[in-house]
């Protein structure tokens, strides 16, 4: 059955983020993801999930520099020990935290550097990830990110080339982060794309759009997303990754209505 999570990152920000567990916990989601983990201890945070009963759904490989722009160091000439160092360092609070699935992060392709070489550094660097996560028993996922409203000259920016290169490297522990926000900037189509891209879907997360706000702020259907979900059988996790409008449980009016679509019989 799918379950619902929320992004610590992005969510609950009322709250310090030791203490949005909680916050989470009491508004009954089950699971929990965030951005990067790393400034914190991990056996911390492990702490706080078991305090709250909570699942560790996903967090992402260290990003490079973030506050400087960066945006993924997996396809960048140069830094492939860093990128290792980082999915070393992933891995360690993953196998703490309980977490079963990675997020890459391919980044930004750097200028003057051709696309077919950026895409042959992320491979190399898939390859050692793929090699290491499976190894501890973890999924690492890719996500298409969109170039047109959040992140300009993103390597990986459309669904259609993300699962190619999936499929092209035909690893059972490689699967699709599929975003619907950034899906529905890059094309739309949510509910054919669900259906297409189920086999190779192994998380989901959500807002609506425009805004990147709570679902019902934007243009996305949600009822016929969640039926879609529904007649697809997925039984993944479905996290919320959006912009409160105003504050985070001001936000959550959606979260009734998708909890009884996903119950219905």
């Amino acid at each position: 059955m799918l379950r619902l999570a929320a992004n610590l990152t992005m969510l609950y920000n009322e709250w310090p983020f030791e203490q949005r567990f909680a916050a989470a916990a009491e508004d009954r989601f089950e699971g929990v993801e965030f951005l990067f983990p790393y400034q914190h201890k991990a056996e911390t945070l492990a702490r706080r999930l078991e305090d709250e009963g909570l699942v560790c759904v996903l967090h992402n490989l260290p990003p490079g520099d973030w506050d400087a722009g960066e945006r993924g160091i997996a396809c960048l000439p140069g830094r492939e020990a860093e990128f290792r160092d980082g999915v070393r360092l992933a891995l360690d609070y993953a196998r703490t935290l309980g977490c079963r699935q990675l997020n890459c992060l391919a980044g930004l392709c750097p200028e003057g550097l051709a696309r077919e070489e950026a895409m042959s550094v992320l491979r190399d660097n898939l390859a050692f990830a793929l090699e290491s996560c499976a190894g501890a028993g973890i999924r690492l996922n890719l996500e298409a990110i969109n170039s047109r409203v959040d992140i300009p000259g993103y390597l990986l920016d459309t669904g259609e080339a993300t699962i190619a290169l999936i499929e092209s490297i035909n690893h059972p522990a490689l699967t699709f982060q599929f975003d619907l926000y950034h899906m529905s900037i890059m094309g739309g189509a949510l509910e054919e794309r669900l259906a297409r891209w189920k086999p190779l879907t192994g998380h989901l997360q959500f807002a609506d759009d425009p805004g990147r706000h709570e679902p019902g702020t934007g243009s996305i259907d949600w009822p016929s997303v969640l039926e879609t979900l529904k007649r697809l059988d997925y039984d993944g996790w479905m996290s919320a990754e959006y912009r409160p409008r105003t504050d985070t449980r001001g936000s959550l009016h959606w979260l009734a209505s998708f909890r009884a679509a996903l119950s219905a019989a």
